[in-house]
């Protein structure tokens, strides 16, 4: 599917480059990849319809990824990271953006990453929700999992300030709805 008729324009949060405290980053609408600079990927899950979110104990809402383990592909990381925050098995997942980032840190954060220049890869997909969430050790400890209507999830994510996040699920709803179309 080409994303080519989605303008970053119509997303004023994610339009505009973002500063991680030691890095820098900037949004882009593609579903290219280069597996060889991904060091994060991220989702917008979906059952149906309906988005899937989840609350950390410090009471904000989040968006379910993380970084790639030694040895890990993206995908791989994404099953991971899916079951680990939302007890969930992916089903599908589609690439639609990615955050291109530059670290001013002296060293990656861990060593099999790329470094300094890397990518935060983001997609939706559908996902089956099979048991409570595993809360390894080291990880967020999740409170919460919700199955929402896209309002809902947009609105909870604009409610604690992340415009960011609420544009990604809106972004992804839309590309997701596009798809479903042709």
């Amino acid at each position: 599917m080409s994303l080519s008729n989605i303008k970053i324009q119509d997303y004023p949060t994610l339009s505009k480059p973002v500063d991680w405290g030691v890095v820098n980053a900037k949004f882009s609408i593609t579903n290219e990849i280069d597996e060889s600079n991904v060091s994060n990927v991220s989702i917008i899950p979906f059952i149906g319809d309906h988005c899937v979110i989840f609350q950390i104990d410090n009471g904000m809402w989040e968006l379910p990824g993380g970084t790639l383990e030694n040895g890990e592909r993206y995908y791989e990381a994404l099953c991971r990271e899916v079951m680990e925050e939302l007890g969930a098995e992916l089903i599908s997942y589609n690439v639609f953006g990615r955050f291109d980032c530059e670290t001013r840190a002296l060293e990656p954060y861990k060593p099999h990453l790329p470094f300094p220049r890397f990518v935060r890869l983001l997609g939706y997909g559908e996902v089956k929700l099979v048991r409570e969430p595993l809360n390894p050790d080291g990880g967020e400890k999740v409170i919460c999992v919700e199955v929402l209507e896209i309002n809902e999830a947009i609105r909870r994510f604009e409610g604690i300030g992340r415009y960011d996040i609420a544009e990604l699920y809106r972004l992804a709803y839309m590309v997701k709805k596009q798809k479903e179309f042709l």
